[in-house]
């Protein structure tokens, strides 16, 4: 686990009246993956130096309706403040969500959800195939690269670790729903582990709630404890927060904690 690493320790909606995002571009991008458009919102760290290279964070549910603006705002802040290290921040937005977070499942109660689920290793390969290169082709990324996620985010977060841990050298899920497919993720947590022993990078779990997401991310937790040296990783329970209030409570305190200031 980690030592003086870390700080101490499904609402996607923003607030009523949340603040605007900071100054971002955003464009459009045609997937082959995916047969279709998904729009991209990007986040520049003030006052950029024109040789300087900077690590890229990849969020999930990273729509201007969504989850964009309160993390960009909490990041904008905290690079103003010297607080975090200056990185790019990369908002995916989303067209169908349960589709493109959920991986396969056996359970009937999943698949009735969503009219579709599933297709997480399509979403994958549109990140790692499309949005990945475009990203680093336009913009000064050093190719450290983050990814960030809550709910089933958290759950597509931790599968991309299982599947592709070359892909990111930063995980960080919140709340991950770890229930999906009966809790088979958190479960072949050994197997998966054992197959990458050379994984490397940061992982952060948070989670708050304990009858939902806290036994399997007890599991998870237990399978961590024989992971490579190389993954440095934190399991957080934190019981004064909720599904609905982790992502806002946490930001704060793990982005400047993975990204400290140099």
């Amino acid at each position: 686990m980690l030592a003086g690493w870390m700080l101490a320790s499904c609402a996607h909606a923003p607030a009523a009246e949340e603040a605007a995002p900071p100054p971002h571009a955003s464009f459009t991008l045609e997937s082959a993956a995916l047969h279709e458009t998904r729009r991209i919102n990007v986040y520049l760290p003030p006052a950029q130096a024109p040789d300087r290279r900077y690590p890229v964070v990849y969020m999930l549910d990273g729509g201007v309706a969504e989850d964009f603006p309160h993390v960009a705002n909490t990041i904008d802040a905290a690079i103003r403040a010297d607080r975090m290290a200056p990185v790019i921040l990369v908002g995916i937005e989303n067209t169908q969500r349960r589709r493109d977070l959920t991986g396969p499942t056996s359970v009937a109660e999943d698949r009735e959800i969503a009219p579709v689920v599933g297709g997480s290793a399509q979403f994958r390969a549109f990140i790692a195939d499309e949005l990945i290169p475009r990203i680093e082709a336009a913009y000064p990324a050093s190719g450290r690269r983050g990814l960030i996620g809550e709910s089933l985010a958290g759950l597509f977060v931790l599968e991309t670790l299982s599947a592709s841990p070359e892909l990111f050298d930063t995980w960080i899920a919140l709340d991950p729903s770890l229930w999906w497919n009966s809790g088979k993720l958190a479960a072949d947590a050994p197997t998966w582990l054992a197959a990458h022993p050379h994984a490397r990078g940061r992982l952060y779990v948070g989670w708050a709630e304990p009858e939902t997401i806290g036994p399997n991310v007890g599991v998870l937790e237990r399978a961590l404890a024989s992971a490579p040296a190389s993954l440095a990783w934190r399991v957080v329970a934190r019981p004064d927060l909720d599904h609905g209030t982790i992502y806002r409570a946490l930001a704060p305190e793990v982005l400047p904690a993975m990204y400290p200031p140099e």
